[in-house]
């Protein structure tokens, strides 16, 4: 009788054990998730850095839409904004993208702004908006729809591409240097 029962915990034991095993599926009848999936999971959400190196990476053209900083951040190497990103990361959304060099609370008042220190600063994504806080470097506008918002300051020069890309700019903060097409 023993003997019995202990073959039928065994036989009850391996048959919950293999029913409940991995189900593992060969990759070609796995299914796939859709690429736009997965392009949209890369920009919907805001990119919050506190050093360079995640700032660099941030801005890259595998990126986020929206890049705030938690403190002043100094790099020793060139920075190049690029990639094109949409509005809230949203796929329908306006071709946008913002920087964003302050910290603000539930009502959105800036709270604190904060210094990025580069040597150069190259905007290639169009329609890139800097609000508040510094860039203390020159900046080199590449792409159209430029956009210093009143709140923030570019301590050295701002350069334009061309007339064009200067003619689509909104320049409404401060500039201490010259701003001209180079």
């Amino acid at each position: 009788m023993k003997l019995f029962r202990g073959l039928l915990v065994a036989g009850v034991a391996i048959a919950l054990l293999s029913g409940c095993g991995g189900n593992k599926e060969s990759a070609s009848n796995a299914t796939q998730p859709p690429a736009a999936a997965e392009t949209t999971d890369a920009v919907t959400t805001a990119s919050i850095v506190n050093d360079g190196e995640a700032f660099v990476k941030a801005v890259s053209t595998e990126g986020t839409w929206i890049v705030a900083t938690l403190n002043d951040l100094t790099l020793d190497k060139d920075v190049v904004v690029a990639g094109e990103f949409h509005d809230k990361g949203a796929a329908d959304g306006n071709i946008y993208r913002k920087i964003a060099l302050y910290a603000q609370d539930a009502d959105k008042n800036i709270t604190a702004q904060y210094t990025l220190t580069v040597p150069k600063f190259t905007v290639q994504s169009e329609n890139l908006r800097v609000q508040g806080g510094t860039i203390k470097g020159d900046v080199y506008v590449e792409a159209n729809g430029f956009n210093l918002h009143e709140t923030a300051t570019i301590e050295g020069n701002l350069y334009f591409a061309s007339e064009d890309v200067k003619a689509s700019a909104a320049i409404d903060g401060k500039v201490t240097g010259e701003t001209k097409v180079q």
